[in-house]
């Protein structure tokens, strides 16, 4: 459907512009449905009225994003074989965004209408997959190619142990604080009162350390997301890392050149196109004294020519017939080259924080009832909420400065499910299997939405 339009053309920049809308909607509906996770139990406690707690929640998520870095922004896109990213026609790559954002906001809003916590995290990257799949499928080239299934199981199995340390280690936290303070109106639900003053900055403190990690972790997901779609509209600005000094481009330069080896020797059906991307680095960046001076013309071609040959240092890297000391180059390389792509404007990141932010004010109400009285058998105490919570601040902080993508989502309810189990009171079978089944479904059905619409906007 979108093969064919040509790259400058006026429908290819309108279609573009709707796809920064829909991202912007992704992450809106980010914050009504993950963000509304940090500050649920400060808000059914009583701790904090709406208006104050997301305005805490969304100052905070914008520090979060602000200090977190671009890693998990980046390994998530990394999720993508190259061609996707870069059309070798040099059409934007209009298709992929549009199925993206569409299969992951379209079941963001449907889990959120259910009322059921259900992971961001997993409708993009199920998304993400899906293109992965259907590229490689339709462009004949073996799944173990064309999908990078050492950085998906890497993310998934992030994804599947945080909710399990969430559900443990809360519970465990909840039995200490029982074991250790004395305070009834502690582990007690609040009946539609405020908790003593201690109790109440217990959870704001809680509150605040779920949405600093949340915007250091979720937020970021979509700032690589936001930089896809204006790198499609406006190549010339946003290919390159503006940040990268002159000193800097010898470097790059050199892991350009010593890559060519290790990408001849390890890389696989897609090696030759990497060796001539890294002497056209190579050879562009001799040439220039900043990365300023770049032709307008050449800035697409060489961020595509860097995610080119990262793919393949990427196969180097995990070949079993690469020795341990090509394996460390290539991963150095790699890092070196990406410095080069891999960044997000100051702009971008307040965007994607306003969003988050706007998103818990407008939605949280459903998610905040699930988490407060649907998850255990009795309504959430302050003991319980803060458990959670100060478990999951630190478990979704720790993944965001490592660059892994994890649910707040389910970490946070895993968490509840963990102190209503260490609190005796049990759990709702009925709503944890909704959230069980939530889990289980959201690959699969993201992966199939977006597979059959990125065919479809292909061109199949």
């Amino acid at each position: 459907m979108f093969a064919a339009v040509a790259p400058s053309s006026s429908i290819a920049f309108a279609v573009l512009i709707f796809c920064f809308v829909l991202v912007l909607a992704f992450e809106f509906s980010n914050g009504f449905h993950d963000t509304a996770n940090a500050v649920a139990t400060v808000i059914y406690t009583h701790s904090l009225k709406p208006v104050p707690a997301v305005l805490l929640s969304g100052s905070l998520n914008f520090l979060g994003v602000l200090l977190g870095g671009v890693a998990v922004a980046f390994t998530l896109v990394e999720l993508l074989p190259p061609d996707v990213l870069t059309p070798p026609n040099g059409n934007p790559a209009i298709a992929m965004l549009l199925a993206l954002f569409l299969a992951a906001l379209i079941w963001n809003v449907t889990t959120w209408w259910l009322g059921i916590p259900c992971s961001s995290s997993h409708a993009i990257i199920g998304s993400l997959l899906g293109v992965a799949i259907v590229n490689s499928v339709t462009a004949s080239r073996g799944l173990g190619h064309g999908v990078d299934w050492s950085q998906v199981w890497s993310v998934l199995r992030a994804l599947l142990v945080s909710p399990l340390l969430g559900f443990f280690l809360a519970g465990a936290l909840f039995r200490v604080l029982q074991a250790v303070i004395r305070d009834d109106t502690l582990f007690e639900p609040t009946e539609g009162k405020p908790p003593p003053w201690w109790v109440r900055g217990l959870l704001i403190l809680t509150c605040s350390g779920v949405s600093f990690a949340h915007g250091s972790n979720d937020g970021q997901k979509s700032i690589g997301l936001i930089m896809l779609t204006i790198i499609g509209i406006m190549p010339a600005a946003f290919s390159l890392n503006p940040e990268v000094s002159p000193a800097s481009l010898p470097a790059i330069v050199g892991a350009a050149d010593q890559a060519s080896p290790l990408i001849q020797k390890y890389g696989d059906d897609e090696k030759a196109m990497a060796v001539a991307d890294a002497g056209r680095i190579s050879q562009t960046l001799r040439s220039v004294k900043a990365m300023s001076e770049v032709p307008d013309a050449e800035r697409p071609r060489l961020r595509d020519a860097v995610y080119h040959v990262n793919a393949q240092l990427k196969t180097a890297s995990e070949s079993k017939a690469a020795s341990a000391a090509d394996k460390t180059l290539a991963k150095k390389l790699h890092g070196t080259l990406h410095g080069a792509v891999e960044y997000a404007p100051i702009w971008v990141r307040v965007l994607s924080a306003v969003c988050l932010g706007v998103g818990t004010m407008v939605g949280y109400k459903r998610i905040v009832t699930t988490i407060g009285e649907r998850i255990g058998k009795r309504h959430l105490s302050p003991a319980q909420g803060a458990s959670a919570e100060l478990v999951g601040g630190v478990l979704i902080g720790t993944a965001g400065f490592s660059g892994l993508p994890v649910s707040t989502t389910h970490i946070i309810s895993s968490g509840v499910a963990g102190t209503m189990a260490g609190s005796g009171a049990g759990v709702q079978k009925q709503v944890i299997w909704q959230i069980i089944l939530a889990w289980v479904a959201t690959l699969p059905a993201t992966i199939v939405l977006s597979g059959a619409l990125f065919w479809l906007f292909s061109g199949g």
